[in-house]
């Protein structure tokens, strides 16, 4: 793992920068500024990116692996990811804020997806939503967009639709696959998608995508081509158990600390160790006497803890 200062240098005034627009994404995209994003799902992990300079966070879907413990991103509901939007929200005031459309909150018909994307804006103060694929979803996108509500894109991998991709893999591995990832990515666009998350596409696909987009693009197991990167902030931290993607780079190893901090402090408890006098409170011993002759007890005077 590399080495982290103590303090990342664009974070030391993080608290003083102004939100990120759009027009900044189009802007560090056209100057070839890299984009920083990282999915959080909770008001402390949104006040971490927050004060670290990101550039977006993205409340994602995988919120129902990550921390609901299910094994697909399918079962989270729209009032959950309304409410970890609503936390991130308030744990962050800088980032661009987009909100993961759930499994089944935009299929169906324009109407859901519309009424849907206004519940991130309205409910929680997203400033954007992210939906997955192109085909029918780009018409979604569509018309998300045209009720006044940014979109960004998904293509790639998409987890939601993952086990019709044939399970978690890469995409666009053959001149055919590539070249209909890419016609998803066109879709999108044309539907109005301000951005676009590439996952898990070969890194020479991904360049040619980029080069037919004008749009900034998103990365994650996409290569370095991309407008930006983006990674799970539970992943890059190290607080995930398990086998992760061959994408993810951990920053940090905070399970093993943490499991490290919780093993010593029950010890400690068993022990007696903890608390120790320096964690209690004190009462005057005037007070103790009194509250012990009302209830008929007596005891040496002196300050107790």
């Amino acid at each position: 793992m590399s080495s982290l200062p103590s303090r990342p240098q664009d974070a030391a005034n993080a608290a003083d920068r102004p939100a990120v627009s759009f027009a900044d994404l189009n802007e560090m995209a056209r100057s070839g500024e890299p984009i920083v994003m990282v999915t959080a799902y909770d008001h402390p992990s949104a006040s971490v990116a927050q004060d670290a300079g990101v550039d977006i966070i993205l409340v994602g879907d995988s919120a129902a692996m990550v921390v609901l413990g299910h094994d697909s991103t399918l079962p989270i509901t729209m009032d959950e990811m309304v409410m970890l939007s609503s936390a991130v929200r308030r744990g962050a005031h800088t980032p661009l804020i987009v909100g993961d459309m759930p499994f089944g909150s935009y299929e169906a018909s324009d109407a859901l997806a519309v009424k849907n994307a206004q519940r991130f804006i309205k409910e929680a103060g997203c400033d954007a939503v992210k939906l997955e694929g192109g085909g029918t979803s780009a018409q979604r996108a569509r018309a998300i967009a045209a009720a006044g509500v940014p979109v960004m894109g998904h293509i790639g991998l998409t987890p939601q639709t993952a086990a019709a991709l044939g399970g978690y893999k890469a995409q666009g591995r053959t001149a055919g696959a590539a070249a209909s990832v890419l016609e998803d990515a066109m879709r999108l666009q044309d539907a109005g998608c301000f951005s676009i998350v590439i996952e898990c596409v070969p890194s020479a696909v991904t360049e040619v995508i980029v080069e037919q987009l004008s749009i900034p693009t998103i990365g994650i197991g996409a290569g370095p081509s991309t407008a930006g990167q983006v990674l799970v902030y539970h992943d890059l931290l190290g607080l995930r158990e398990g086998r992760t993607a061959k994408f993810v780079k951990p920053y940090a190893t905070l399970r093993d600390s943490a499991i490290r901090a919780v093993t010593t402090y029950a010890s400690e408890v068993r022990s007696g160790e903890y608390p120790g006098p320096e964690h209690g409170y004190s009462i005057e011993p005037a007070e103790l006497n009194s509250l012990r002759q009302s209830l008929g007890q007596t005891k040496a005077p002196g300050r107790v803890q």
